[in-house]
């Protein structure tokens, strides 16, 4: 055994007690024992004679330890070195009889006074302030012995405590995946650190990066995700921290009732993101034949609508928005029934008149040397009647069927005769012949003009005639030609004055 069983002395502290038994002499003959000198206690020193034999005890040594050891002796201190022995440690010497003694002396001690076996028996000859000197200093030593020991294990004890303090069981959830984890961590950005757990600015992090942590407590992080979407033909781009399509249109305040999506709902988005194109629910009112028809659609066109409203467009039918684009909520889309047709018009082209002198005339005599004729021109209009209104025609051709041509006219240069008989010469009956036939009383079909030189009531009354012409005498008539030619030349006879000159 350890010397740990015997570290405390106070148990020895008063020797004085177990002084008479330091000798053992009842339990055999004395002088076997060697030159042991008697206890310091009262009695006088036993004799050999006086005890009985000692070869019950089988000739034990009693200086051996083996012998002091199995009665449990603290031995002498001079000859074993200060060293507690074990009872027991010889089995045998456990059989020994309990041999009955006795020591000379009023006051030596009877058997009751011996130990029982086993007990420690402790002998010092020692004075007792040197035996009490000794004992301190003992104190003292192991005191000082076990001043470091009981620190560190103070000190251990302490920080075993404060570890066990700081770690702290928390849940960390990453993207909906949950783990419950041991941590030294202070707050959330040390363990998102320790578990290798990067953010940034789109993820979501609860509590707020920076908060202390505490057992039980719970770390959710959810990782941004880009959509590229496409909510009613807007485009933009847009984060979420939402794991499935469904809780993305949630997150922006999409509603999802009614609407058509480019994927499941359901589908998980990846950190890469996705392209999502959404059309919601829209309320559209279709006008058309006089009857407005309100559907709740999510088409992609204004002519999906239409025709989700029971509407046919046919031929040239169309809406009053284009038909491709995009129906908005509350939209009004009136249908335009529409019928084509065309129309071909033909307009004359005028004809230009060139002019040329002629020294053979009067002054103031024109000859109209040929005729002018028009040209024509072919234009053609396409016509679009809306809802049964026509609609302003619009020219979709034009082409030249016939060239105009010009008119060549004679202008006279020369002077004019001073009175009518300087013009008798002249041919003036030709000039009757091609205009009435040489019929003083001709009219023409339209009634317009009438006599030998087919004069109109207003020119003939300007030259001082009265009433018809064709009703006056042929000389008159001739008179009166003769006076119109003075002032006007053979212009007033454009295709026949040229008879007036042969």
């Amino acid at each position: 055994m350890s010397n740990s069983q015997y570290e405390t002395d106070e148990t020895y502290e008063t020797d004085e007690t177990y002084e008479w038994y330091g000798k053992y002499g009842e339990y055999g003959q004395y002088g076997q024992y060697g030159a042991s000198s008697p206890g310091p206690g009262p009695g006088p020193d036993p004799t050999p004679a006086q005890w009985s034999e000692a070869s019950a005890y089988g000739g034990f040594d009693v200086h051996s330890a083996r012998t002091l050891a199995a009665y449990g002796v603290y031995a002498a201190p001079s000859e074993y070195q200060d060293t507690y022995r074990p009872a027991y440690e010889v089995s045998e010497a456990a059989t020994l009889p309990r041999q009955a003694g006795r020591v000379a002396g009023a006051d030596a001690p009877t058997l009751a006074d011996a130990p029982a076996f086993g007990e420690r028996v402790v002998t010092d000859r020692r004075s007792p302030r040197r035996r009490k000197a000794r004992y301190a200093e003992r104190a003292d030593s192991r005191v000082r012995r076990l001043l470091p020991r009981a620190l560190v294990v103070v000190f251990l004890a302490g920080g075993t405590t404060a570890f066990v303090a700081k770690d702290k069981a928390v849940e960390l959830s990453v993207d909906d995946k949950p783990r419950t984890l041991h941590t030294f961590a202070d707050d959330v950005t040390e363990l998102l650190a320790e578990e290798g757990v990067a953010v940034g600015a789109h993820d979501m992090v609860v509590p707020a990066p920076g908060t202390a942590l505490a057992g039980g407590d719970q770390v959710v992080v959810r990782h941004g995700r880009p959509v590229r979407l496409t909510l009613d033909g807007q485009r933009r781009e847009v984060w979420t921290t939402a794991n499935t399509v469904e809780e993305a249109l949630e997150q922006m305040g999409v509603r999802v009732e009614g609407a058509h999506l480019s994927t499941s709902r359901s589908r998980r988005i990846g950190r890469e993101g996705l392209a999502l194109y959404v059309r919601t629910e829209r309320a559209v009112t279709i006008m058309a034949d006089g009857r407005a028809r309100t559907v709740r659609t999510n088409a992609a066109t204004v002519r999906e609508a239409v025709d989700q409203a029971g509407v046919t467009l046919d031929g040239q039918d169309t809406t009053s928005v284009p038909p491709g684009s995009f129906p908005r909520d509350g939209q009004t889309v009136t249908v335009l029934r529409i019928t084509d047709s065309k129309e071909v018009q033909e307009k004359p082209i005028p004809f230009e008149v060139r002019r040329t002198d002629d020294a053979s005339l009067y002054k103031g005599t024109e000859v109209v040397e040929r005729p002018g004729r028009p040209g024509l021109r072919r234009v053609t209009y396409a016509l679009r009647t809306v809802n049964g209104v026509r609609q302003k025609p619009r020219r979709e051709k034009s082409e030249v069927v016939r060239e105009p041509r010009d008119e060549l006219v004679k202008v006279g240069t020369k002077p004019r005769p001073p009175s009518v008989r300087d013009v008798d010469h002249l041919n003036w009956k030709g000039l009757a012949a091609c205009e009435s036939g040489g019929r003083p009383n001709a009219v023409d079909p339209s009634g317009t003009y009438g006599g030998l030189y087919q004069f109109d009531t207003r020119t003939w009354h300007s030259l001082g005639g009265s009433g018809r012409p064709q009703d006056a005498s042929a000389a008159e008539q001739t008179f009166r030609a003769k006076k119109l030619y003075l002032r006007r030349g053979a212009s007033p006879w454009p295709h026949c004055g040229a008879r007036l000159r042969g």
